[in-house]
């Protein structure tokens, strides 16, 4: 296996706005279909500094949320180098970008990706217990209580409303104290009352854990309130 060069987390220094946490060189996805080669995504140079908060917007099939998930190695690219929190993901197997992932990243869905079979509280101490955290169960109660569901631990997600469940999905990613906090259209599926609570909870937490937010929106409000915004145009960066 490759060798992981990772930015630990606590370091005594602090990770400062000028800190590269990501960074895509000549990033391409290329994939088959029917008719010949499809270029999802051409040509993306791209940094994000610690402390950012960036919207990557686009018309449906832009090839936003493929960037997203490649920034996360959730994805690889065809071509390119892609790094995040000093690891070269695009030199890394599957099983060391995980490592990567759960060290560093935390992720908000679009459609919650909540376990059914657990209570509230149960999904958000999943990451700590999986890491062994002593006090998983503590905290969990604790961002619970953030994000207003002190009263709604021992509920099931089919007991939730859309929008408790993206408050516990909000919980669980800031569960693992990430370094970087990607979400994927976290409003999409919420009322506009509903998602502008969301919004403001969202960037209350980032706030206060000093997290780098990377987020795909088609919602205004929400790529307003981000520092920068980047927009895809098939499958290039053009704004």
């Amino acid at each position: 296996m490759t060798a992981l060069n990772v930015i630990p987390k606590g370091e005594d220094e602090p990770e400062t706005m000028d800190a590269v946490v990501i960074e895509t060189r000549s990033v391409a996805k290329i994939v088959p279909t029917a008719e010949g080669e499809l270029a999802i995504l051409e040509g993306i140079d791209l940094e994000i500094n610690a402390g950012e908060s960036v919207a990557i917007v686009g018309a449906s099939g832009s090839g936003k949320t493929t960037l997203l998930g490649i920034l996360a190695g959730l994805d690889v690219p065809t071509a390119g180098t892609v790094s995040l929190c000093g690891a070269e993901l695009t030199a890394l197997d599957e099983e060391e970008r995980a490592k990567v992932r759960g060290e560093q990243i935390g992720f908000v869905f679009q459609t919650f990706q909540l376990l059914g079979s657990l209570t509230a509280l149960e999904n958000v101490m999943l990451p700590a217990e999986l890491r062994g955290e002593a006090e998983a169960e503590q905290d969990a109660r604790d961002l619970l209580a953030k994000v207003g569901l002190a009263q709604r631990l021992d509920h099931y997600p089919r007991q939730l409303s859309g929008g408790e469940q993206q408050r516990v999905a909000i919980a669980r990613a800031f569960a693992s104290r990430p370094n970087v906090l990607f979400a994927d259209e976290p409003t999409g599926n919420l009322d506009t009352r509903t998602g502008a609570t969301i919004i403001d909870l969202l960037f209350e937490l980032n706030a206060e854990f000093d997290t780098t937010l990377v987020l795909v929106t088609h919602d205004d409000r929400l790529a307003a309130r981000c520092g920068r915004v980047i927009e895809i145009d098939g499958g290039r960066i053009v704004g």
